[in-house]
């Protein structure tokens, strides 16, 4: 039904000359009855399904948070690519619903789709998932949302740091982008916490949802001797699924994962955008300016973890927990010195730390002492 319903509308204003006439016009201007009985109308699309047990899923339990909220009226479109399609979706989400507040939530949807239309419809306010709005060079209407899920990923590799028995460690990572980048050293930096002989060997896919070359990356992982695997996709059921069937422990990503491996589940670093959403509707509720450049960690409600599973030890449950309690307590440093590139480049000195919203950390490009792999 969704795709269906995605598909006239997108033909709706692609084809039809009234289509092409409702894209002159106002936002909210049709559909007024609607207008007047939902107080704010918001629009959700997801490139992939909802029920991905990751990324879009994650973004969609947020919006069913705020679809409780008075007032408030959801529209959500899922499976939309990252191409013109979901200009149109906007579109159609503006002026056939009466959408003033439209979250585009991956990564490619930004530029140009997102700016275009903000620059279209300046009365509308985008919100997009991610780091890339800069003042004085994006829209006023438009920003960027994130949370410090390093922090996550850091406290995933205490537990793997517990359960590896071969002391290697693996991740499954779609590009080498910053973000990838700094999950995929957070995860060895906590596990080295534990024994500072662990490494961790990275396989890039190259696409942020390819299954065959997830279940493949993740065997190949296993192979080399890998007993702990996580992973930075857009929907990690693949990797979790093939991890244990190999009889791998694994740390879950976005959402949790706990149900497809229940055994074999240490913990998850998942996203909590239902406290992010729920903050941006009640700011555009009460008229209040929407933040352009929000971030937040554990702490600020961005991040959560999973439960612990039933196969990290006592030990590992105390180190979890402690080191839990020091992040919201606040001023906890993943990256600390000193650090070394795993090509032997001092990359935090000794002495000094990268708080979670250093500009350091927005550039990372290097993957640390230990990782087995390659950025390029």
């Amino acid at each position: 039904m969704t795709k269906l319903l995605r598909m006239n509308r997108r033909s709706f204003l692609k084809s039809s000359a009234t289509g092409a006439a409702l894209a002159g016009l106002a936002p909210g201007l049709l559909g007024s009855t609607a207008a007047a009985q939902a107080a704010l109308t918001v629009g959700f699309i997801y490139v992939g399904p909802k029920d991905d047990y990751g990324y879009n899923q994650a973004h969609a339990e947020g919006a069913a948070v705020i679809k409780a909220m008075p007032g408030v009226t959801v529209i959500e479109e899922e499976n939309v690519p990252e191409t013109v399609d979901v200009q149109k979706t906007m579109e159609s989400m503006i002026n056939l619903d009466g959408a003033s507040l439209v979250f585009p939530t991956s990564f490619g949807y930004f530029d140009p789709h997102m700016l275009e239309m903000a620059k279209k419809y300046p009365d509308v306010q985008f919100r997009h998932c991610g780091g890339m709005w800069k003042e004085g060079v994006h829209p006023e209407n438009t920003g960027s949302y994130f949370g410090y899920i390093g922090q996550g990923q850091y406290l995933n590799g205490i537990a793997a740091g517990h359960a590896t028995k071969s002391k290697k460690i693996g991740f499954v990572a779609a590009k080498p982008i910053p973000q990838v980048l700094q999950n995929i050293n957070s995860f060895l930096l906590g596990a080295r916490s534990v024994d500072p002989a662990i490494t961790c060997q990275v396989i890039f896919t190259g696409e942020w949802s390819l299954a065959v070359k997830e279940a493949e990356a993740t065997n190949a992982l296993v192979d080399q001797g890998a007993d702990v695997i996580t992973c930075h996709v857009d929907s990690p059921k693949v990797v979790v699924e093939t991890a244990a069937g190999r009889g791998a422990f694994v740390c879950g990503y976005h959402a949790n994962q706990s149900p497809l491996a229940p055994e074999k589940y240490l913990t998850g670093a998942e996203w909590a955008w239902g406290n992010v959403y729920g903050d941006f509707v009640k700011k555009a509720q009460a008229g209040e300016k929407l933040g352009n450049f929000v971030r937040g960690g554990l702490k600020d409600g961005f991040v959560k973890m999973s439960p612990l599973g039933p196969a990290v030890p006592e030990a590992g449950r105390k180190q979890f927990e402690t080191t839990l309690g020091e992040i919201m307590a606040g001023g906890f440093s993943v990256f600390k010195g000193g650090i070394k590139d795993n090509k032997g480049n001092v990359v935090v000195a000794e002495g000094k730390s990268f708080p979670e919203d250093a500009i350091e950390l927005e550039s990372m490009d290097y993957l640390v002492e230990g990782v087995v792999g390659s950025t390029s």
